[in-house]
Parts: C-alpha cells; structure tokens; sequence
C-alpha cells in the first residue's frame, strides 16, 4: 500500500532541518497544526499525516482489529517513519498521540531523538493513587452518547474540549472536525482513547521528554502532567498560559516558544 496516499502525509519546512512529526489526537486531523506550522517551518522538517480513519486517510486501509488498541496506531507512525526514511525524529503527540509516541519510540527508538507531550494523559479513569479525571461511570456515560448519537456528542463536547468560551470559532472547528469523522471509525478510536491505561508504558521512555499542559483542561487535569513528569526521568513539565485542550490551536505562539525552547532553536 502508498503509505503516503493511506496516512495523507504532509512534508514542509526547512528540507535540510531536523524532522517533527506531529501527530493528531482523536477526533482530528493534520489541520490542527496549521497555527503552529509557519514558525516551526522556519527551522524544522515538517512531516505531518493523518492516522487511518481520520481527515483525508485512506478509509480503505481501516481495520477495526488494527485500531482497537494503540499500537495500531503507533504502527501508523513507524510505517510513515520508514516509508520517509526518518531518524533523530522529535515526535511531538497531541492528547492520545503523545502515548502513542510512547509506544512508537520503544517499538523503534533508533528513530527518535525527542517527544513532545502536547496534553497528553497515560489514563482517563481515576485508580487508587492516581486522579485521571473521570470515573469509570463518567467514561461508560460518554462513549454511550458518543454511540447513540456521534453528531450530538461532537455538537455537546467538542466547545468544552477546546475550552476558550470567549471565542465560540475554536469550539465550533472543532466539533466540525470530529463531525467529519466516520461515526463508526471514531467510536472505535473514542474506545482506544478512553479506555487505555499506558502508565505503565513511561517508564520505557529514555529520550529527552517535554510535557506541555494548560493551566485549565477539562481532559487532563493538572495532577496528570505532574504524573507523568514523574515517570519520566529528567523530563520537563511547562504549564502554558492558556486553557482547554488544544493548546496549538488556543495558543499557538506559547505552544511554539515552548518547543523551540526545549529544542534549543527558539530564535
């Protein structure tokens, strides 16, 4: 399969420049990026996609076998890293993605050199000693509406996603966003997303790690990123002057500094 055609691959920047690849969360695509692309260009190679069953993927290349778990997923990273040849890549995951990053840099750590955290979180549910955010009954709520009624639930969750009620045009991009993903195809990532627990997973990360999280997040609360700075050795925990959970779309001057500065390149 044209791995370039089935994943919508995206290369932009500079072509002598260290690679990104930015990675996508549930429910949207690479044109999440595109508030933080024009200056991240100015010093990167920039490798964007989509993960199968999202934007402009190949719907054909779907299985629900495959993306019922997040090594499928990460298998879409490692597939686009070998068919363009990347090394020394700083991964940089939004939501979901920044565990699928995990699980991608221990698969084949020989091409990564660097992860980005964009509010990410190893687990949605509350356990004994850990605060996720949601209780189990709250997560059975939500991926109940988001079954009976997908267009409803995007309507309803996508604005307080995004937070930022002060400027309605985030929360309505991206209820768009997850409207313009197959219902079925989103149910089974919704699953994977709410339903995994990769704590356990951290601990394999080895290479330099930059946790970014806003100061108010209704997905990941504050006590997630302070979790997973902890598992991480000698990783780097930046809460940004922003709210909601995009912070590349509500933010994306302080989300760009904050790389740039991890990286050594900010201008």
């Amino acid at each position: 399969m044209d791995i370039r055609r089935r994943n919508n691959i995206t290369v932009t920047g500079r072509t002598d420049g260290p690679v990104l690849l930015l990675a996508h969360g549930f429910g949207c695509d690479q044109n999440m990026w595109r508030l933080v692309v024009p200056a991240l260009a100015e010093d990167y190679r920039l490798v964007l996609f989509d993960y199968v069953g999202s934007g402009k993927s190949l719907p054909a290349a779907w299985s629900e076998q495959r993306y019922s778990s997040l090594a499928g997923y990460a298998q879409d990273v490692l597939e686009v890293c070998e068919e363009l040849d990347l090394r020394g890549v700083t991964f940089v995951g939004h939501s979901v993605s920044a565990m699928v990053g995990v699980l991608a840099a221990a698969t084949a750590p020989e091409r990564f050199s660097h992860l980005v955290m964009i509010a990410p979180s190893p687990r949605y549910i509350d356990d004994d000693g850990y605060r996720g955010g949601f209780s189990a009954e709250d997560i059975d709520e939500l991926l109940e509406s988001l079954e009976s009624n997908y267009l409803g639930w995007s309507a309803a969750m996508a604005p307080a996603i995004m937070g930022n009620p002060e400027r309605p045009e985030l929360g309505q991009e991206l209820t768009t966003s997850f409207c313009a993903t197959d219902p079925d195809m989103a149910r089974v990532f919704a699953r994977t997303t709410f339903l995994s627990d990769s704590r356990a997973d951290l601990k394999t990360v080895t290479v330099p790690t930059l946790i970014l999280e806003c100061r108010q997040d209704v997905i990941a609360p504050p006590e997630v990123g302070a979790h997973v700075r902890d598992a991480i050795p000698g990783s780097t925990l930046v809460t940004l002057e922003a709210t909601g959970h995009c912070p590349q779309l509500s933010a994306p001057q302080a989300t760009t500094a904050a790389i740039t500065d991890f990286l050594g390149t900010r201008r």
